[in-house]
C-alpha cells in the first residue's frame, strides 16, 4: 500500500508538469487518466478512445488504479511532451487538431480519427508518409454519398479537390466528363454536422453560389475516409491561402481554413416593417464573416437571406423584449437587434435558447471590425434587395447598414 500511495503521488505530480497538464490529445485541462503504453496523460473522453486501440495503447485511471513502479518510471520517462514530439514530429499545419468542445458537440468522428492517425497508422512521425503524401496530390479523389438538392436522398457523387486550380468538382458518375458543379476554394467551408445530418460522419460543405450560400451534406460510413476528405479540403485551402496572402504565417491562415458556426437553431422572425406574421426559421452565426443567415429548415441547400452584423462602435446592440406580440406565434421569449437602418425582432421558443443567442450575438457585436468585413458589408449592398440604405463614412473605410427584403 505504501508503494501505491508513493506511485500514484509521483503520477499526481507528474501531471501537474507544464504539458502534461493538459489532455495529449484534446487539450483539455486537469486529465485524470493516462496511457502507459504511450506515456501520455489524457482526459476521461480520450481514455476512452485509447480502449479502442487496445494493441497500440492501454490506460489506467492515476488516481483509482493501481500503478506498478516500472509504468510509473516509464510515465517519467515519456509524458506529454516528449511524446508529442515524436507522435507528432511532422504534422501538417492544415491537419485538424481536435479540442475539448469536439467532445462536448458530439463530433467523435474527428477525435477518434485523430487519435487513431497519431497512434495507430502513426501517420505523423516520419515512419510511413504515404499518408501525407496524398493531401499533397494535385488531385485528391474521394467517394461520397451526397443529399439531393431537393429531396431527403443520398446518392453516390465523386469529389475531386485540386490544388491546381484550387477548386473543389463533383461528379454525378465515375466516368463524367462533366462536372455537376465546380467550386471555388475562395470561400469554400467545412465542417462536420453529425446531428444535423443524422449520420456520425455527416460533414456540411458551404460556399458562395450567385452571393448566396449553398450547401453540401454528405457522409461515408468510413470515418477515415470522410476525415481524410475533410483535411483534404483544409490542405487544398491553405494552399489557395498562401498563394493569396504570400507574405502572411501559417499561424495566422490556419484559423481561416474552416470555421465553426458560433450558434445554430430555430427563431421566429418578421419582416422589416414588424406588422407581418412571425415566421419559423433555421437560423445559423458565423463570428468569422459576421453573418446571420436563415432557410426555412437545417437541411436546405441554399439560404433565403443573410442579416450582416456589425460592431458596437457601428450602432449595433441587441437586448431582450417582451414577446408580447400579437403576430408572434407560440415563442414568447424574444430578442430585439438594433442595426443604423433597421430593428429585427426575434423570437425564441425557450428562455435558455435567448441566453444562447443574446451571448452569441454579443460575442459578434463587440469583435472590432476588419477590413474583410467591410468588403463583405458593400458585396451585401450590392447583391441584396433592399428598400433603404444607409452609407456612414468610417476612416478610410464604408460601413453599408441594410434593410433586408421581407421573409
Amino acid at each position: 500500500m505504501a508503494s501505491q500511495s508513493r506511485n500514484n503521488k509521483i503520477l499526481l505530480d507528474l501531471v501537474q508538469q507544464l504539458g502534461n497538464n493538459q489532455c495529449a490529445d484534446c487539450a483539455a485541462p486537469e486529465p485524470d487518466w493516462a496511457s502507459y503504453t504511450l506515456g501520455v496523460f489524457v482526459c476521461l473522453n480520450c481514455s476512452g478512445m485509447h480502449r479502442n486501440l487496445s494493441t497500440v495503447s492501454k490506460v489506467k485511471s492515476i488516481r483509482l488504479d493501481y500503478w506498478e513502479d516500472s509504468l510509473v518510471q516509464f510515465m517519467q520517462e515519456w509524458g506529454n511532451s516528449v511524446a508529442k514530439a515524436f507522435f507528432e514530429k511532422r504534422l501538417p499545419a492544415f491537419y485538424y487538431r481536435p479540442q475539448e468542445h469536439d467532445c462536448m458537440t458530439q463530433i467523435w468522428i474527428l477525435k477518434e480519427q485523430w487519435i487513431r492517425a497519431k497512434y495507430e497508422r502513426r501517420e505523423f512521425t516520419g515512419e510511413n508518409n504515404e499518408f501525407l503524401q496524398t493531401y499533397n496530390l494535385d488531385l485528391f479523389e474521394s467517394t461520397l454519398w451526397k443529399k439531393g438538392r431537393d429531396n431527403k436522398q443520398y446518392l453516390k457523387r465523386i469529389f475531386v479537390l485540386s490544388q491546381k486550380d484550387f477548386t473543389l468538382r463533383y461528379f454525378t458518375k465515375e466516368d463524367s466528363k462533366v462536372a455537376k458543379a465546380v467550386i471555388s476554394m475562395k470561400d469554400l467551408n467545412a465542417h462536420f454536422q453529425p446531428q444535423k445530418i443524422g449520420h456520425p460522419h455527416g460533414l456540411q460543405i458551404s460556399y458562395l453560389e450567385d452571393e448566396r450560400t449553398r450547401n453540401l451534406f454528405v457522409y461515408h460510413e468510413n470515418g477515415q475516409v470522410i476525415v481524410s476528405f475533410f483535411n483534404a479540403i483544409r490542405a487544398t485551402r491553405l494552399a489557395y491561402l498562401l498563394k493569396k496572402h504570400p507574405t502572411l504565417q501559417h499561424s495566422d491562415l490556419i484559423p481561416q481554413i474552416t470555421t465553426h458556426c458560433l450558434k445554430e437553431g430555430y427563431m421566429e422572425k418578421t419582416g422589416p416593417t414588424q406588422r407581418e406574421p412571425f415566421k419559423k426559421r433555421w437560423f445559423t452565426l458565423c463570428s468569422v464573416n459576421r453573418k446571420l443567415l436563415y432557410c426555412k429548415s437545417p437541411l436546405d441547400a441554399t439560404d433565403l437571406g443573410a442579416v450582416f452584423i456589425g460592431s458596437q462602435d457601428h450602432g449595433y446592440s441587441v437586448s431582450e423584449s417582451s414577446g408580447r406580440c400579437t403576430r408572434s406565434g407560440r415563442w414568447h421569449c424574444g430578442i430585439t437587434m438594433e442595426t443604423p437602418s433597421r430593428q429585427f425582432v426575434f423570437m425564441c421558443e425557450q428562455e435558455q435558447e435567448r441566453r444562447e443567442w443574446m451571448e452569441a450575438f454579443r460575442k459578434v457585436i463587440s469583435q472590432p471590425m476588419t477590413p474583410e468585413d467591410y468588403a463583405s458589408t458593400m458585396t451585401l449592398f450590392q447583391q441584396t434587395p433592399c428598400r433603404t440604405f444607409q452609407i456612414k463614412e468610417v476612416p478610410t473605410l464604408f460601413l453599408v447598414s441594410l434593410q433586408m427584403k421581407p421573409l
